[in-house]
């Protein structure tokens, strides 16, 4: 969330940097209920004040026997007033709410801007590999192997929710345990086991509503959201708190789980998409100062991932368009997949700047003016497990139908190769 008063001094910055993420607000109308919160709420401190020195009146003519009929009258027609002003500033507090969370984080002034086709490519590394023979697709290498049943998933629940089994299945938890010891034990990241739902104030304080509520799986007798990331777990672990010391780093390993509407189409074959999938996020609470070069600094934690993968891969700057409402800046991180000949995303490091944490009331104190200050979040996957999937199935792929593996991973699969299931 902004700060009201950035909007009020730079409303047409503002404006501009709204309408660069495609994203429209009545700004008029926010500044109108702004104003009209701003004149009840002083003409009820003036009130207030005033029955407070008509309290001492009251209290001094009754002390002296006098009638004090006339300073009660008014005291209590003071009571009908304020009560008055509070209703009036109950509607307008929430209708100023609602604008005000309309109004989406303002893109860095490096930010492109445009829709996707503006996103800039920062660099690449690795080149596609060469094949000598017919590249099979990740669905048909996984099938072949046998570590894949795409059909009983569907039965269990529906399309997008594939088994992953045998060695298929340890893979995904190998690739986790290394992310998660990598961040833990070189990047500085403390590992939490954080709940899988949230509740509405939490999807609230971390953007996801109500930006991305069509996305979320909704539980029906309570207002419950599955987590789309645990990004949202963990941001609101800090809600309501202030922070001692800065930064703090922390990482998660879960499911995340995720609607994708309207999703169809080849691009959408085996894990391409899923509704449910693994990954391991990122989180930074960090000092506003800082949060620029803490973002540099994640999203080269993520890339190293990758290049432990062995895989070819690009970074892209996001264009102001291709953002979402909470970030001011993103990068993507996609890898290459031979049988697609296309990128995929498999991470999204952002800075969300003051953004979140206005909306969770994170602070921090100031050691120079001992002051209460907001701090800055950055979230980032580190990684998603499907999509990385895909890109060692397809790019580690040999004739026969096995699949090399990293040697980051050998020790956890005790296996230099991937073989059919027997």
């Amino acid at each position: 969330m902004l700060d009201i008063k950035l909007i009020r001094s730079n409303l047409e910055d503002v404006r501009t940097r709204t309408a660069h993420k495609k994203v429209e607000v009545d700004f008029e109308r926010l500044l109108e209920l702004d104003e009209t919160i701003r004149d009840i709420q002083a003409a009820t401190d003036k009130l207030r004040q005033e029955r407070k020195q008509l309290s001492g009146e009251i209290g001094k003519k009754m002390k002296a026997g006098e009638n004090a009929d006339d300073l009660k009258n008014r005291a209590g027609a003071i009571g009908d007033e304020i009560s008055a002003n509070d209703t009036r500033t109950t509607g307008a507090r929430a209708a100023y709410q609602e604008l005000l969370s309309q109004v989406p984080n303002l893109i860095h002034d490096s930010v492109p801007v445009g829709d996707e086709s503006a996103n800039e490519e920062v660099h690449r590394r690795g080149e596609p590999r060469k094949f000598d023979f017919p590249v099979k697709d990740h669905l048909e290498v996984l099938e072949g192997l046998g570590y894949i049943d795409m059909i009983r998933g569907a039965k269990i629940t529906g399309s997008g929710f594939p088994v992953l089994k045998g060695p298929g299945a340890a893979l995904g938890r190998s690739l986790g345990q290394y992310f998660l010891e990598t961040h833990t034990e070189k990047n500085g990241y403390t590992e939490m086991q954080v709940p899988l739902l949230v509740n509405r104030d939490s999807a609230f304080a971390s953007g996801q509503l109500p930006d991305k509520e069509g996305q979320m799986y909704r539980t029906v007798d309570e207002e419950f959201y599955l987590i789309p990331t645990s990004e949202l777990s963990l941001v609101n672990y800090f809600r309501e708190e202030v922070v001692e010391s800065l930064p703090v780093y922390v990482t998660a390993y879960t499911p995340c789980f995720r609607r994708e509407a309207g999703a169809y189409g080849k691009n959408v074959r085996g894990l391409n998409r899923l509704h449910q999938f693994d990954k391991v996020e990122m989180v930074k609470i960090v000092h506003p100062d800082t949060s620029y070069d803490e973002l540099e600094s994640m999203t080269r934690q993520a890339e190293e991932l990758l290049e432990a993968m062995e895989l070819p891969y690009r970074r892209l700057l996001l264009a102001s368009g291709d953002m979402g409402m909470t970030q001011s800046k993103t990068y993507d991180l996609e890898l290459w997949s031979p049988a697609q000949e296309r990128w995929l995303e498999i991470s999204s490091c952002s800075n969300c700047t003051d953004y979140q944490a206005r909306r969770a009331n994170i602070k921090w104190r100031d050691p120079e003016d001992k002051k209460l200050k907001f701090t800055h979040t950055l979230n980032g996957s580190g990684l998603a497990l499907p999509r990385l999937i895909i890109a060692l199935m397809e790019n580690h792929q040999n004739e026969d139908g096995t699949v090399n593996v990293p040697a980051v991973l050998q020790k956890y699969l005790g296996r230099e190769k991937l073989e059919a299931i027997s």
